[in-house]
């Protein structure tokens, strides 16, 4: 480690660790941070015999030896020759891969930790735990940014919250951060695929390199970076993290380059994907890989990595940010210091043997001196209470609403609801061009509904569904009203409380920058009322001159209760 020798402890004989690609990107890095201590031997391994020694005869003055392997070929024999103690695999890629290097481990009685970010591959590996237990064995899977320091982070900022609504985790790196073609590889193996998100136990469907935003990092010490473009990621820590959280959260991973066209053009690549015009972009690497280097002067040397954190204490909603920036190209170290740290564990017997994620099993303390001595800035900035949309809008009023209505709106960074309801459509034939233009629902009777929320700088988006119809709203302040967007057209309402709940008074309606006449905008005042524990809502929409356009009204309750304070597993 970059610490002392003894915190591997086991100095009663030295220890043989083979790493896998270990001249490579991040195994480069690995094999470096353990080669730093004395009761170590580090076995750093690969294709090229020739690499492996350049890489050895650079650190001489670590304790590194070069070792030919190919983790595809022979494998199981090559380890029964050199006996590892513990093998770690940096190599990669570890999407779609087989489990055949972890098999071999065992076979040959060694233990074994990867940085894989698989998501399928991290999520299964606890297929392994019989054959792992029965040979003695510890195999982990995940030892790197996630869900290894991921989930230590979460689980820091989670500590005194009743529930969490929402775990946002976002990377941004250097474009002079080196990057291999197993990263490469990674990286196009979801791109416009289908990303399966968990929320409160339902799945959720996004688009891997979609939801294109910017990030800042920022910590009050550091200068920030600003603007970086972060898109939605295929990892562990979407199914994971909301497992072991309690409320279940909804987990968002995004990661980016930092040169703003690299982002781009992945984006326009995930829609020939999603067409199907392309397959797969995984033998576009190499190319890809190419350009990345043609360009490798541009950008700087900063990278960051940061966890946004929203849950509830109580009735309050409570947002926590972890921010680290890492300056001086010192970034790729990120993903690489949760396997040295857990081979410590391991030569300490802190570990149990089996088979299992590298979820839960470090501490945000034990990732402290390394980040230190790397000289990252990490910061947690702690917002004592959010005050939600609907509190923001309505005052002290709020808190005379019943408890079924205060709930659905109390919104820890997102949430799920549902119910049933019934949907009356207008007969005016414009009135159905309209009801379709906007995507309201058809007519019916107890139809299933739920609606998701999620929030992100004090806009609120809803997305409702009746049946398999669904359409979307964004919610936003200005000034006493409460603005819903459709598209280009806004409408701002006052949210006045009623002895049951509240009712939704238009006040205001635009298109686009236009302000409209009241008289020629939509009719009818929305309520939300509760009984019997559940969120009541009646939603009547009429214009002048065509009439009624659609009305729908039912309940609604959360899929997981905030307040019944899950546990983590």
């Amino acid at each position: 480690m970059l610490a002392s020798q003894s915190r591997y402890g086991g100095t009663s004989h030295l220890k043989r660790i083979l790493v896998l690609g270990g001249y490579g990107t991040f195994g480069a890095r690995i094999s470096e941070l353990l080669g730093k201590a004395k009761d170590i031997e580090v076995l750093v391994g690969g294709r090229s015999l020739e690499k492996a020694k350049v890489f050895c005869r650079s650190r001489a003055d670590l304790n590194l030896t070069a070792v030919h392997i190919d983790r595809d070929k022979d494998l199981e024999a090559i380890l029964h020759k050199v006996q590892p103690w513990l093998v770690v695999d940096a190599a990669g890629p570890f999407q779609e891969a087989s489990y055949h290097v972890a098999r071999a481990c065992m076979s040959a009685g060694s233990h074994y930790l990867d940085i894989a970010d698989g998501r399928s591959f991290v999520e299964r590996f606890s297929d392994l735990d019989v054959e792992a237990r029965a040979a003695g064995l510890t195999i982990i899977s995940g030892a790197s940014s996630v869900p290894a320091l991921s989930s230590a982070v979460t689980g820091r900022l989670a500590q005194g919250l009743d529930a969490v609504g929402l775990v946002e985790t976002a990377i941004s790196a250097s474009h002079r951060a080196t990057v291999g073609l197993s990263v490469m590889q990674a990286i196009l193996s979801y791109v416009g695929k289908a990303v399966a998100l968990k929320q409160s136990g339902r799945v959720v469907s996004a688009r891997g390199w979609r939801s294109l935003r910017r990030q800042t990092f920022v910590t009050s010490r550091t200068l920030p970076l600003k603007r970086r473009w972060v898109a939605i990621c295929d990892v562990p820590d979407l199914a994971l993290l909301a497992e072991r959280t309690p409320g279940q959260p909804l987990v968002i991973f995004r990661a980016g380059a930092e040169l703003g066209l690299e982002n781009w053009a992945l984006w326009m690549l995930s829609w020939l994907v999603q067409w199907g015009l392309i397959a797969d972009l995984r033998p576009l690497a190499s190319v890809l890989l190419r350009l990345r280097r043609l360009t490798s002067r541009l950008g700087g040397d900063r990278s960051a990595m940061s966890v946004r954190l929203v849950g509830l204490r109580g009735e309050q909603v409570i947002e926590r940010t972890w921010t680290l920036i890492a300056d001086n190209g010192q970034g790729p170290f990120t993903p690489c210091l949760a396997a040295p740290l857990l081979a410590r564990r391991l030569a300490n017997g802190v570990l149990p043997i089996g088979a299992y994620a590298a979820v839960g099993l470090l501490s945000l303390d034990d990732f402290e001196p390394d980040f230190k001595a790397l000289g990252f800035d990490t910061e947690i900035n702690d917002l004592v209470e959010v005050q939600p949309l609907y509190r923001r809008v309505m005052g002290e009023a709020f808190h005379r609403l019943p408890t079924a209505v205060r709930k659905l709106h109390i919104l820890p960074g997102s949430g799920l609801a549902e119910g049933r309801a019934t949907v009356t459509r207008g007969t005016n034939p414009i009135s159905l061009i309209v009801a379709r233009i906007f995507s309201f629902p058809s007519a019916g009777r107890d139809i299933p509904v739920s609606v998701r929320f999620s929030e992100h700088s004090g806009l609120e988006t809803w997305e409702r569904r009746f049946g398999d119809a669904s359409f979307s709203s964004q919610l936003s302040q200005m000034g006493d009203l409460l603005v819903e967007r459709f598209g280009v057209m806004r409408f701002g309402f006052e949210l006045l409380g009623t002895p049951n709940g509240l009712s939704m008074n238009l006040r205001r309606w635009w298109i686009g920058p236009l302000p409209m006449p009241l008289a020629l905008g939509p009719s009818g005042v929305a309520l939300e009322s509760g009984a019997n524990n559940r969120f009541h809502f009646e939603v009547p929409i009429s214009a002048p001159f065509i009439g009624l356009i659609v009305r729908y009204e039912g309940w609604l309750a959360p899929v997981a209760d905030p307040g019944a304070g899950a546990t983590s597993n």
